[in-house]
């Protein structure tokens, strides 16, 4: 395992790397993606430590190996957060170590709150790295501005590690809100359920997390007291002959949206567990396609329905009943019949995939075949 300290010492060993490396932070998430055949694995975990927390500027910036909790944690003590709430996928893998802010960035991993304030890379305004010639690369800053040029922050998150490692990244942060409310519709279909969550998402209550699974609807609005106070009521109103409830406790709160952000209600399945983002309208039609092809599946939506996660017996990939479908799909778990974790890209994606990781990678060392 190579693990270096500082960027001068990624640098170097990267300059000099002779056949292909693993990149693993925390090592949480290394069975997502295709499998990438390197017998060395790099870890970022010494590159550890928040360079600068300026809680006036709503500014973070922090090493890449730093351990997400770590980093949660300094900012409670701030009353600030990161905006796009990131998953934590241990629990569905059944994997062991510490998440780390890097492999956040790395994966783009966002949670519910991603329909209001955007994805990890909307958050992200600066990064560092070291690309596959062992040259170190800044690009972005502390502060938002236009951009001229390649915007190589927004490219970097969600690149698997394939363009480079990540030595350094900066966030805009949010301050945490003052009230959580959760409005909870229950007894919904998944047709009923998802049309619920879009009729709140079209109303000027400012949701900030619509989920539906197990045939209960849930709805977050977040903010001052008073505001959420009055949200809560006009909900209501919007969905007179529903059953609804109300949770104002906000570590019970938490643990609602930490439940469904990690999809928790997986975790101790044995099924293969996919992940498809879609338009909302479209999970009804998913659920409908492969039932009529005799397929049983449980369901998870999130982002208003945009962001479905299926689990579908195992030796089955859904690919092949899903065509009609528009949007992307990903293997989260299990073997999925033998798929690959990642879809295979339309002619003009993949070229722009292959001329980006020439220019960045030409040797293809770095996390190569993770994504394609």
């Amino acid at each position: 395992m190579i693990a270096p300290t500082t960027e001068a010492e990624l640098s170097d060993f990267l300059s000099e790397a002779s056949e292909p490396v693993r990149i693993v932070g925390g090592g949480t998430r290394q069975n997502l993606g295709n499998s990438v055949k390197a017998k060395k694995k790099l870890t970022t975990a010494g590159l550890t430590g928040i360079t600068l927390l300026e809680p006036a500027a709503l500014t973070l910036v922090v090493r890449s190996g730093t351990p997400l909790k770590e980093v949660q944690k300094a900012l409670n003590e701030v009353n600030q957060q990161l905006p796009f709430e990131p998953m934590d996928h241990c629990e569905l893998l059944g994997s062991t170590g510490e998440t780390t802010i890097g492999g956040v960035v790395a994966c783009n991993i966002s949670g519910s709150r991603r329909i209001q304030t955007g994805a990890c890379r909307d958050s992200l305004i600066g990064v560092r790295f070291v690309d596959g010639m062992g040259t170190i690369v800044k690009n972005g800053g502390r502060v938002m501005k236009n951009v001229t040029g390649y915007d190589l922050v927004k490219l970097m998150a969600g690149s698997y590690g394939t363009l480079g490692v990540m030595t350094e990244l900066s966030f805009k942060l949010l301050p945490k809100p003052e009230a959580t409310a959760s409005i909870k519709l229950h007894g919904l279909s998944d047709e009923d359920g998802i049309a619920a969550l879009c009729k709140a998402l079209g109303s000027p209550n400012d949701v900030n997390g619509a989920a539906h699974l197990n045939n209960e609807t849930l709805i977050r609005i977040e903010g001052f007291s008073g505001s959420v106070e009055f949200r809560i009521e006009a909900l209501k109103k919007l969905f007179p002959n529903f059953e609804i409830s109300v949770e104002t406790n906000s570590d019970k709160n938490k643990e609602i949206w930490n439940s469904i952000g990690n999809v928790s209600v997986f975790s101790k399945t044995t099924t293969s567990i996919w992940r498809l983002s879609v338009k909302p309208t479209s999970g009804p039609k998913i659920m409908d396609t492969l039932l009529k092809a005799g397929i049983k599946a449980d369901a998870q939506y999130d982002w208003g329905g945009g962001l479905v996660y299926l689990s579908v017996p195992d030796n089955i990939d859904i690919r092949n009943h899903l065509s009609n479908i528009q949007g992307h799909i990903t293997l989260v778990r299990g073997n999925g019949g033998g798929a690959d974790a990642m879809p295979v890209q339309n002619s003009l994606i993949k070229e722009i995939e292959e001329g980006l990781r020439k220019k960045f990678d030409p040797r293809k060392i770095l996390n190569s075949g993770i994504m394609a």
